[in-house]
């Protein structure tokens, strides 16, 4: 079993210092993921190299749109979650048991390695909490030239994400709302350190963003219109992908109206350079050079870039942010 980063002993019982939860743990038992486990005055990682969900998929699924375009990456998840989000997508590994199966961080980089992946994904359920395994197999991905990707909700302190941020290349992180009612209400969190996340992690490595969009909760336009001006703020080329909610775990709000997320796309887009959406089938969602309009990457049952040259659209020679 792994001993975990980041904990001190405080009167008896453990103080884990991987997120804002803070969580003080007695023995025997663990913090609000479920995951990080008090065992004789240690604290442990239960779920170390203990995977739930493993597949090779289209990079774009991540999503990310402007990282690698059109490849593949061998997609990993765990178990549990440091948020309670009522809309989880995927809480049927974030909120329960699931069987599992060991996967030590050697043959998991193997396995990318032998399905001619460009790298590997932590997501599907929150990859902070699996903190250990994530830096272990990133490191071993770093001496094999291959890429890591974390799709995360950015609830991490600064000092671990300081740790981690050399070793991965890629993240897409949920930014679920702008305000700090729906993080503390909705989701068990808050706000302010996932804006830390995205801000730090935009200076170290490739970050693209997620908004789930939830009709009456997160849809008010100039809730949107602050977050593309926050973004913004940080680099107006960070990707941003509206998605579109659908009923799922403990909600039951209708799906939001495709008429709000092309709405919400166009308020974003006066800020930003590239929005996209997501879980609306026929949305356009190539990508186009912001200056002349060129098509530089289609996407439909394939990828294609086929307007980029050297970094720069090849109809006007601006610059448009992908890594190749």
């Amino acid at each position: 079993m792994r001993e975990v980063l980041f904990y001190f002993k405080e009167n008896g019982r453990i103080r884990c210092r991987l997120c804002p939860h803070n969580c003080l743990i007695a023995e025997g038992r663990t913090g609000i993921c479920r995951h990080r486990r008090n065992i004789g005055g240690r604290l442990n990682a239960d779920g170390y190299a203990k995977v739930s969900s493993v597949a090779l998929d289209p990079i774009e699924k991540k999503p990310l749109y402007h990282f690698h375009p059109g490849s593949a990456i061998l997609s990993v998840g765990g178990l549990w979650c440091n948020f309670r989000c009522s809309f989880c997508q995927n809480w049927h590994i974030s909120q329960m048991e699931q069987v599992t199966t060991y996967i030590e961080p050697k043959r998991l980089v193997d396995m990318a390695i032998e399905y001619d992946s460009v790298g590997i994904a932590f997501t599907y359920n929150e990859p902070v909490i699996w903190y250990e395994y994530v830096l272990d197999t990133a490191r071993l991905c770093k001496e094999k030239g291959l890429k890591t990707v974390m799709v995360t909700n950015g609830y991490i302190q600064s000092e671990p994400l300081k740790e981690l941020l050399p070793y991965i290349d890629a993240f897409n992180i949920d930014v679920k709302a702008f305000n700090e009612e729906f993080y503390r209400n909705v989701c068990g969190g808050d706000l302010a350190t996932v804006k830390q996340t995205v801000e730090k992690a935009a200076g170290e490595s490739h970050v693209e963003v997620t908004t789930l969009i939830i009709e009456g909760l997160n849809d008010d336009v100039r809730e949107i219109e602050d977050l593309a001006r926050w973004l913004a703020g940080i680099d107006k080329n960070i990707p941003w992908h509206l998605s579109r909610y659908y009923p799922g775990y403990r909600m039951e709000l209708p799906a939001t109206r495709t008429d709000v997320i092309y709405k919400l796309r166009k308020v974003a887009r006066k800020f930003l350079n590239y929005v996209y959406i997501g879980n609306v089938l026929g949305a356009d969602n190539d990508t186009y050079c912001p200056k002349c309009g060129n098509k530089v990457v289609e996407r439909g049952y394939s990828v294609s870039v086929k307007g980029l040259k050297e970094g720069k659209c090849s109809n006007c020679g601006y610059p448009v942010s992908i890594v190749i």
